[in-house]
């Protein structure tokens, strides 16, 4: 993305991928070669659909926009504080940090897993068998990745294996009590060579 201050920038208007940005986004469709695609979504986010324009290409596809993609409303957003011990050092984030398990700062954690995973039903379900692309953003995907295992929701997000124009995959399993199940079969970096140069690490 082109962020050259450092924003956080979540769902504000306006960031675009920078010209390295849309070359990991080539190299990530390039990656899915031979795949048989046959649907591709997106977050509405500008970053998201310049990040799913090359797939449009590379398969032929018109890009599907779906709000459950979407980054989570985040309190800290249009600012340059990065989250960790530090925040304990601006009182004015105070009351925004009393429940980072929630978190109290932003979108539920719960919340975003839910709605990410109903994008995933829907798409399973509409896909008949074939394989689908959807565009997400970092802290969403990581929700998605965390859920399916079983894992607690909330972590670290410098701790967050999700950077630019990653791909993790994800297959549906046998249904448990009449709710889907998946589970991640895939996680590559195929534009890992490039992200030394990137400013940014949270992937789209």
């Amino acid at each position: 993305m082109f962020n050259p201050d450092g924003v956080l920038y979540g769902r504000i208007p306006g960031f675009h991928l920078s010209e390295l940005g849309e070359d990991m986004a080539v190299a990530a469709a390039a990656h899915l070669a031979g795949r048989d695609i046959r649907s591709l979504y997106a977050s509405p986010l500008q970053r998201a659909q310049e990040s799913a324009a090359p797939f449009a290409t590379a398969f032929d596809l018109d890009i599907r926009s779906d709000e459950r993609l979407i980054e989570p409303t985040n309190r800290f957003e249009g600012g340059k504080l990065e989250f960790g011990p530090s925040l304990v050092l601006h009182p004015a984030t105070w009351p925004l940090i009393v429940n980072p398990f929630r978190p109290s700062w932003g979108e539920p954690f719960v919340s975003v897993a839910e709605r990410m995973i109903a994008a995933i039903d829907a798409a399973w379900e509409a896909a008949d068998g074939h394989e689908v692309v959807m565009v997400s953003h970092q802290m969403p995907i990581v929700m998605v990745q965390r859920a399916v295992v079983g894992r607690k929701l909330w972590h670290d997000p410098r701790k967050r294996r999700c950077t630019l124009s990653s791909i993790t995959t994800f297959e549906r399993t046998a249904a448990d009590r009449g709710l889907p199940r998946y589970r991640e079969v895939g996680y590559v970096e195929p534009a890992a060579e490039l992200l030394a140069r990137a400013i940014d690490s949270g992937a789209v």
